[in-house]
C-alpha cells in the first residue's frame, strides 16, 4: 500500500491582493502595494489531489461517435437569465457569478433554485450564511422552497462528499472565497485556497454531469477576486451590474462556452425579488415631454439583443486650467479622443469647458457605435439646441472624421421602429438594400459619411 506524501513549502502571500510568492520581497508584483507580504507553511497532500469516488478510466473516442442529442438545458424559469445563459444551464458545466456586495446575487441563485428544484435535486452551500438566515430570505421573498436543499457549510471535502449522497442536478457554492480544503493550511480566500477549491469543483462537475454554479467576491476595483486562472477553468463568467441607487439589475456574460459573449439580461429589483425586464429598451429611454439639449437616444447591441438607451452630456464653462472630462457607462478616453476629432474636422473647440457625459439607467456602454450618439450629445449641449427625441442614433467614428459601419445594423433600425421613432441617424456603410422587405418603412433614414456632414444636418 503506497502512503501518501505530504509537502511543506513556505510560501509568502500579499495581504491585499492575495498574490503567492517563493520568496520575501518589498514590494507584491501584482498589486504593487509595499510590505504586504506574509509568511506562511503551503501543506499539499498528495492523497488529496483527486476526489475519492469521481477518477473513472478516461476513455478515448471519436468525436463524431459522440451523441449531444439527449444534452438537455435546465431552464432556470428565467427568460432573462437563460438568455444570458444561451438558452439555460448546462449539466456538467461551471457557472461563476460575480457582482458587488448586496447587488442580488444570493437573491437571484435562491429565486431560480426555487424553480429548479421543483422538477430535479438541487444542493445549495452557502459558506456566509446559516440556513436559517436563508430560510428568513426567502420567505421575505415569498418564494416556494419546499425541495431546495440548504446547507451551512465552507469545508470542502464536506460538501463533496454530500453531494455524492445527495446526487444534485445543480450544485451551488456561495461563495468560492469562503471555502477551503484540508489539503492546504493557507486560509480561506487565499489564492491557493480559492484556485484548489475551484479546480476540484471543476472535476466534481465534469465527472458527475452536476451544474456547478460558484458565487465569487469582486474587489474594489470590479473584478473578481482571487487569482485570474479563475476565470479560466469555468465554463462561464456572469457579472451582476447596476447602480445601488437604481433598481435596474444587469447581468452581462464575459465569458460563455455555449453561449454568446456580452449578451446581457435586465432585471428590476422588487420587494418580491428580482423581475425580468422583458423590453428594456422602454424602460431605458425616457421619451416623456419635448426633447432637450444634451440627450441623445443610442440604438446598441449587447450580444444578439438591440438596446436602446438614452445618452446625455452636459457641457459648462470651466474654471479650471485643465476642465474636467468625465464619464459614466462610457468610456472616458474614448471620448477625449471624440473631442479631438470634432476639433480637427468640424472646426469645434471644447478646451475650455467641462464635459460630463452619462447613460442613463446604470448601463455601461463599451461598443465604438456609441461615438456618433454621444458626440451629438456634446454638442447639442454647447449649442442648447435638442436633437429631437424622435431621432436615433448609431455609428463609429474615425480619427480621421469619416463614419464607420457597425455590426447588426438593421436589428438597430428595427428596434427604433419597434418603440415608434421616427428618424435615424446612421453611417452610410449601414443603409439597409432599398428592396429588402425587412426595412422598417415608417423609419426615415438619415446616412451621412463625415462627422462634419452629420453635425451640419442639425446646425450643431
Amino acid at each position: 500500500m503506497v502512503k501518501a506524501t505530504t509537502k511543506n513549502r513556505t510560501r509568502y502571500q500579499c495581504t491585499e491582493c492575495g498574490a503567492e510568492a517563493a520568496k520575501w520581497s518589498g514590494q507584491c508584483a501584482d498589486c504593487g502595494t509595499w510590505n504586504t507580504l506574509v509568511e506562511f507553511v503551503a501543506v499539499e497532500s498528495a492523497s488529496n489531489n483527486r476526489f475519492a469516488g469521481f477518477a473513472p478510466d478516461s476513455i478515448v473516442t471519436s468525436l463524431s461517435d459522440i451523441d449531444i442529442s439527449e444534452v438537455r438545458r435546465i431552464s432556470s424559469g428565467s427568460a432573462e437569465f437563460d438568455r444570458v445563459l444561451g438558452g439555460g444551464l448546462v449539466p456538467g458545466s461551471i457557472v461563476l457569478i460575480g457582482g458587488d456586495p448586496g447587488i442580488g446575487k444570493s437573491t437571484l441563485l435562491l429565486q431560480y433554485l426555487s424553480t429548479i428544484s421543483q422538477q430535479r435535486p438541487v444542493l445549495y452551500v452557502s459558506g456566509e450564511e446559516s440556513a436559517e438566515q436563508i430560510a428568513m430570505r426567502a420567505r421575505r421573498l415569498g418564494i416556494k422552497a419546499d425541495k431546495l436543499l440548504v446547507m451551512a457549510e465552507n469545508r470542502l471535502e464536506t460538501t463533496l462528499d454530500t453531494a455524492v449522497k445527495q446526487a444534485p442536478s445543480v450544485l451551488v457554492a456561495d461563495s468560492i472565497q469562503t471555502f477551503y480544503s484540508e489539503a492546504l493550511s493557507a486560509a480561506p480566500g487565499s489564492v491557493s485556497q480559492v484556485r484548489e477549491c475551484a479546480a476540484r469543483l471543476v472535476r466534481y462537475a465534469k465527472q458527475s454531469g452536476t451544474t456547478v454554479i460558484m458565487v465569487g467576491h469582486v474587489t474594489k476595483e470590479g473584478a473578481l477576486a482571487g487569482p485570474k486562472i479563475l476565470e479560466h477553468m469555468v465554463d462561464c463568467v456572469l457579472y451582476f451590474e447596476g447602480d445601488s441607487a437604481s433598481s435596474f439589475r444587469l447581468i452581462r456574460a464575459i465569458k460563455n462556452r455555449f453561449g454568446a459573449i456580452n449578451e446581457i439580461g435586465v432585471f428590476a429589483m422588487t420587494e418580491q425579488g428580482l423581475k425580468d425586464v422583458t423590453n428594456p429598451s422602454a424602460m431605458f429611454v425616457s421619451r416623456h415631454g419635448a426633447s432637450k439639449p444634451g440627450s441623445v437616444v443610442l440604438a446598441t447591441q449587447e450580444g444578439t439583443r438591440p438596446l436602446l438607451v438614452e445618452v446625455q452630456a452636459l457641457v459648462d464653462d470651466s474654471a479650471l486650467a485643465n476642465p474636467r472630462r468625465l464619464c459614466v457607462g462610457l468610456e472616458q478616453n474614448r471620448m477625449a479622443m471624440l473631442l479631438a476629432i470634432v476639433h480637427r474636422h468640424a472646426g469645434i473647440s471644447l478646451s475650455s469647458y467641462d464635459v460630463f457625459a452619462n447613460v442613463a439607467g446604470g448601463v455601461r456602454i463599451s461598443e465604438t457605435g456609441a461615438d456618433l450618439a454621444l458626440l451629438i450629445a456634446i454638442l447639442s449641449s454647447v449649442k442648447n439646441r435638442a436633437a429631437g427625441n424622435d431621432l436615433v442614433v448609431f455609428g463609429e467614428v474615425g480619427l480621421s472624421g469619416e463614419l464607420r459601419p457597425v455590426q447588426r445594423g438593421l436589428d438597430r433600425l428595427r428596434e427604433a421602429d419597434k418603440l415608434g421613432f421616427k428618424r435615424a441617424l446612421i453611417p452610410a456603410a449601414n443603409v439597409p438594400d432599398p428592396g429588402s422587405a425587412s426595412v422598417p418603412d415608417n423609419l426615415e433614414i438619415i446616412s451621412v459619411r463625415r462627422v462634419e456632414d452629420a453635425l451640419s444636418i442639425f446646425e450643431l
